[in-house]
């Protein structure tokens, strides 16, 4: 029997609709990709570093990426909806922070997406007081603890803010038994919240930043406004890697002493409690590993050529890049410490 040219045409697409899922080749990441990030805000340490890696990863892979300030809750359903690359996420501890003390709409991260590579740190994380504050360290403030006075810390609750603040209480718990009762947290909202609650008087103690909250321990003792750094929680290899020149008026050799070993939180009676805020990528479960490979493989080379460093630096941010398997595996042992001291002030609760 003869085919006509349209039968023979129609015959041939057939074949090559059926065949196409066997022949397909690895996914790769698409021509414009969203970036969701656990926060709301574009001025704020998650959407400044998000945008210096998703610059990076655009011209690099000559893609669109472009960052989206949804929020955690968000970013995790849009990752949710989305296996094919189209969306990814980038976030920090808070990610697993927020299961770990029991936050509304947090999931282990481990077990309901594909945590990819790290990408930096931010090495500002700390905590602050009042510049007239009694209280000129941690050593003071435990100490406060100790002898039954009551220290209010002001906290976002939930995640990265309140780390730092069940470290205290497990400070203080390791030093003194029962004095972990004295240091109470004043559950608040945004770094502003923090601050306003600190100058209302309602605050003995804030979660701050080096960035965010630096510029407030230059002003004179006697403004209402003027605080002073206490702790940072951030390693001291870490903080060591910041510029010399450290954020705004304070170098990062007065920044190191607010650090461990200078400044001493316990974890255990032998060793410090440290913590550092780092930012990673997260994945769709079933989304095609090949993306994964692509993403890790193309930043082994951005940071192999250096320029994203310089970029991060400049932005106070200390590069720490490990694609995802040593990623997985270092951040599931940091969540698995982390863990420990939390579930330990709960039942002391």
């Amino acid at each position: 029997m003869k085919l006509n040219r349209r039968t023979l045409l129609a015959a041939v697409s057939t074949v090559a609709l059926v065949a196409a899922p066997f022949a397909a080749v690895a996914q790769e990441l698409p021509r414009n990709v969203r970036m969701v990030i656990g926060s709301k805000s574009t001025g704020g340490d998650t959407y400044q570093n998000s945008a210096i890696v998703a610059e990076a990863l655009s011209d690099h892979l000559g893609i669109n990426v472009k960052v989206d300030a949804v929020g955690a809750s968000a970013a995790f359903k849009a990752l949710d909806r989305d296996k094919r690359g189209t969306t990814i996420m980038v976030f920090h501890d808070q990610s697993y922070l927020g299961e770990l003390y029991g936050r509304e709409g947090y999931v282990d991260p481990f077990a309901n997406y594909t945590v990819g590579a790290t990408v930096a740190i931010n090495p500002g994380n700390a905590y602050l007081v009042p510049a007239n504050s009694p209280y000129d360290s941690m050593e003071d403030i435990l100490t406060a603890a100790a002898n039954g006075e009551t220290v209010r810390v002001a906290i976002q609750p939930g995640g990265v803010s309140e780390i730092g603040f069940s470290a205290m209480k497990n400070a203080a718990a390791v030093r003194a038994p029962g004095s972990e009762k004295n240091i109470v947290a004043v559950n608040t909202g945004s770094q502003s919240d923090k601050n306003q609650a600190m100058w209302d008087g309602l605050a003995d103690v804030i979660n701050g930043s080096i960035q965010a909250n630096e510029q407030f321990t230059q002003l004179e003792a006697d403004d209402q406004k003027a605080m002073k750094f206490v702790w940072v929680t951030a390693r001291p290899g870490t903080l060591e890697q910041a510029p010399a020149e450290g954020m705004g008026g304070t170098d990062r050799d007065a920044l190191l002493r607010y650090a461990s070993p200078q400044t001493s939180v316990t974890l255990d009676g032998d060793t410090d409690f440290t913590f550092d805020k780092e930012f990673f990528f997260l994945f769709n479960k079933d989304m095609d590993p090949a993306i994964i490979t692509q993403i890790d493989d193309a930043l082994t080379e951005i940071f192999a050529q250096g320029d994203i460093q310089e970029r991060q630096k400049s932005a106070f941010f200390i590069p720490n890049f490990l694609p995802s398997d040593e990623a997985q595996k270092h951040l599931t042992d940091k969540r698995d410490t982390y863990g420990k001291v939390i579930s330990q002030i709960q039942g002391d609760s």
